[in-house]
């Protein structure tokens, strides 16, 4: 790996620009509270891991190539974001809302089929990674795998700063009985405009 500081301060920066995953981050920790956040952020990461495997066996840029394969990313992902808006809107409205948490086990599986689906990350990984790649140092998907992995922890502190944030905020929100009835249409449109992000998706992006 060439550059590692340059890697790292590069990594740092672009983690640290907000971004779909904090936003969806965000909005799990302002409705249903610090432990749905914290699982969210180790859902997200845990699907960034996946998109790490894939990216140093090669797999990602064959996705990427393929129409059908980014297609098939593509609209799976939007679709299960269009389902988690579903979810959120009927639960949410009226005088008495249904605002019971989501198990944590699901809230994390929600998280990880998120990341997994989104196939802006699988460019990110295709468009970032390789620039610090020393080739002449052999072993390209080791290096690949642990820049990777380096990029996946910053993210999962970023992710942790944004979930413990927004907790604060939402438990000053959902103490307001206007924003209870109204949270499950907040958290449907941020769904519905990661969806939209998802979709607009194509292979000659270049970032998340």
């Amino acid at each position: 790996m060439t550059h590692p500081l340059l890697f790292l301060l590069a990594a740092l920066t672009l983690v640290a620009i907000p971004g779909p995953n904090h936003l969806y981050i965000t909005a799990r920790s302002i409705g249903e509270g610090r432990r749905a956040g914290l699982a969210s952020a180790l859902g997200i990461e845990t699907g960034t891991l996946v998109h790490i495997a894939f990216a140093a066996a090669g797999l990602s840029a064959l996705v990427a190539a393929s129409a059908t394969a980014f297609g098939a990313v593509r609209y799976a992902g939007a679709a299960y974001l269009l389902y988690l808006a579903y979810r959120s809107f009927r639960g949410g409205g009226g005088e008495e809302p249904d605002l019971a948490p989501r198990s944590l086990p699901r809230v994390y599986l929600d998280g990880v089929l998120v990341n997994v689906l989104n196939p802006k990350v699988i460019l990110f990984f295709l468009a970032f990674l390789p620039q610090f790649v020393d080739r002449d140092a052999g072993a390209v998907p080791l290096q690949i795998a642990a820049m990777g992995l380096v990029t996946a922890l910053i993210g999962l502190a970023s992710d942790v700063v944004y979930a413990l944030a927004a907790d604060s905020l939402g438990g000053w929100l959902r103490a307001r009985p206007s924003f209870r009835r109204r949270q499950g249409y907040a958290a449907a449109l941020v769904y519905l405009a990661l969806g939209a992000l998802t979709l607009l998706a194509t292979p000659s992006a270049r970032h998340t």
